[in-house]
């Protein structure tokens, strides 16, 4: 049987999409690259952005929070009715370097509640309006450091991250079967705005941007590709998996690091 896709710049044409932190870094492209192709993109951020091109679709909320959550189900209900495709993008970590004994109950439930289990109310809260089209697709953002942990100062992001590529596969086992498809993608060290402004604090220290480029890529143990990858490279990515073009894959980890994961 022969298959035809849609053009991938014209392939989200009337489709809802929720980006959750998509006010900046891999957030931002990632709604950028669903809204170039014509989707309808709500995003989310805990701050209202400087610069804010459609209020309607913006929701200011903190998902890592019931409150938060149940904020941003309800905006995707009232102003779209439905959701074809949600994309957990909300992550990070504040935990003190000092490795494994630095990091406090706080640090960990406010890691865990931030790259785990917003994303795990969020589907919950969702996954019922898929359920309803029969179909839909759910992209999880996690990290390389779910393989590839540093133990100085992200024990808890790391096994957060972790716990997140396994729930993700857990979910599609579940909603696959149902036309929901779900992946998850793992980022290495991408170049955003923040990390960005890590070289120059880093550069005061080092000398210069170039040496502080590259400490982060040495204790990384390396990147193959001899630099960090670009936000537009991770929504690309994320766009394909969203996409018809990805009809057949669910349950899968992509990992884009420039080859930093030095095993299968």
């Amino acid at each position: 049987m022969a298959i035809t896709y849609a053009n991938p710049m014209t392939e989200f044409e009337g489709k809802k999409v929720l980006v959750t932190g998509g006010t900046k870094g891999m957030g931002e492209k990632i709604a950028q690259r669903f809204a170039a192709a014509g989707a309808a993109v709500l995003t989310t951020a805990r701050s209202i952005p400087a610069e804010l091109a459609d209020p309607n679709l913006f929701v200011q909320a903190d998902i890592s929070t019931l409150e938060g959550v149940e904020t941003v189900v309800q905006a995707v209900q009232k102003r779209f009715g439905t959701i074809d495709i949600l994309v957990n993008n909300v992550g990070g970590s504040n935990t003190p370097p000092g490795g494994a004994l630095a990091a406090t109950d706080e640090n960990w439930m406010e890691t865990l509640n931030w790259n785990l289990l917003a994303a795990v109310r969020l589907d919950r809260g969702l996954l019922p309006l898929m359920l309803d089209n029969g179909k839909g697709a759910i992209v999880h953002i996690s990290s390389i450091q779910g393989k590839l942990p540093l133990y100085e100062s992200t024990v808890p992001y790391a096994a957060s991250k972790a716990a997140l590529t396994n729930y993700s596969k857990s979910l599609s086992k579940e909603f696959s079967p149902k036309g929901i498809r779900i992946n998850t993608v793992s980022p290495g060290f991408i170049q955003t705005t923040a990390a960005d402004a890590m070289m120059e604090n880093i550069a005061k220290v080092t000398g210069s941007v170039e040496r502080a480029l590259q400490s982060v890529m040495d204790a990384l143990g390396g990147i193959p590709l001899g630099r960090p990858g670009y936000p537009e490279e991770v929504a690309e990515l994320v766009a394909f998996l969203a996409s018809d073009r990805a009809g057949s894959i669910t349950g899968a980890n992509y990992v884009i690091d420039g080859g930093t994961v030095p095993t299968v």
